[in-house]
C-alpha cells in the first residue's frame, strides 16, 4: 500500500508550506481510502464522513506538526483511527469490551489458527453473506476490530499497523489472530447454515 515515496515526500513538504494544491492532492489521495476505514470502524456512512471531515481539518492543522519519522500515510491513518475511535467511545457500547490483559492471554497467543472451513466460494460473493460478513466485523472490540481492519481490510504491515495504534508489534499479531478466530467461528457457522437452506 506504500505510495510513490518521493513524489508524496514533495507534496507532503509543500502541504506544509501552506501550498493549497498540495493540501488538496492529499486529501484526493487519501479520502477514499480514511472513507472506508471511518465506515468500517464506525458501521455507518455518517459517521465515516465525519471521521473523514474531521481527520482531513486535523491535517490541515497540523500538518506542520509532520515530522516524517513515519510515512505520511502512517500519520494520517493515525489521525483517523483516533477520530473514529473517539467517536466510538462517544456512543453507548454495544459489545463487551476485552481487555488485551485478560486471563486466556497466554493461552491465546499459543493457540494454532485455526484452518478455514470448506466451502462453496459462491457463497461468499453473495451480497447477503458480505452483509453478515460486515454486521460481524461491527460485533468484534473495538481493539480487535481496528486491527482486523487496518491489517486484513486496508492490508497494512503489522509494523505500521503496531505504529498507527501505539501498540507492540506482538500485541496487534494477537489482536489480529482473535479478530479471526471470532470471525473464522462465526463464519463457519454461517457457511454450514447457508449450506442446509
Amino acid at each position: 500500500m506504500e505510495t510513490n515515496l518521493p513524489e508524496e515526500e514533495l507534496l507532503v513538504a509543500r502541504a506544509k508550506q501552506g501550498d493549497r494544491a498540495a493540501l488538496s492532492q492529499l486529501v484526493v489521495n487519501y479520502s477514499s481510502r480514511i472513507y472506508h476505514l471511518g465506515l468500517r470502524l464506525s458501521g455507518n456512512s455518517q459517521d465515516a464522513e465525519d471521521i473523514l471531515q474531521e481527520t482531513f481539518l486535523i491535517m490541515l492543522k497540523k500538518i506542520g506538526q509532520f515530522q516524517g519519522k513515519s510515512s505520511f500515510y502512517t500519520w494520517i491513518y493515525r489521525v483517523a483511527v483516533n477520530v473514529g475511535l473517539r467517536k466510538l467511545k462517544s456512543k453507548p457500547h454495544k459489545y463487551d469490551h476485552i481487555s488485551i490483559d485478560d486471563p486466556d492471554f497466554e493461552r491465546v497467543s499459543t493457540d494454532a489458527v485455526r484452518e478455514w472451513p470448506k466451502f462453496d466460494f459462491d457463497v461468499i460473493n453473495d451480497r447477503r453473506f458480505r452483509q453478515k460478513l460486515d454486521h460481524l466485523i461491527e460485533q468484534l472490540p473495538e481493539i480487535y476490530r481496528t486491527v482486523f481492519i487496518l491489517r486484513d481490510l486496508h492490508e497494512l504491515s503489522t509494523e505500521d499497523t503496531s505504529r498507527i495504534l501505539q501498540i507492540t508489534p506482538s500485541n496487534a499479531k494477537i489482536r489480529l489472530m482473535r479478530a479471526r478466530n471470532f470471525l473464522k467461528e462465526r463464519l463457519e457457522s454461517t457457511v454450514k447454515a447457508e449450506a442446509m437452506l
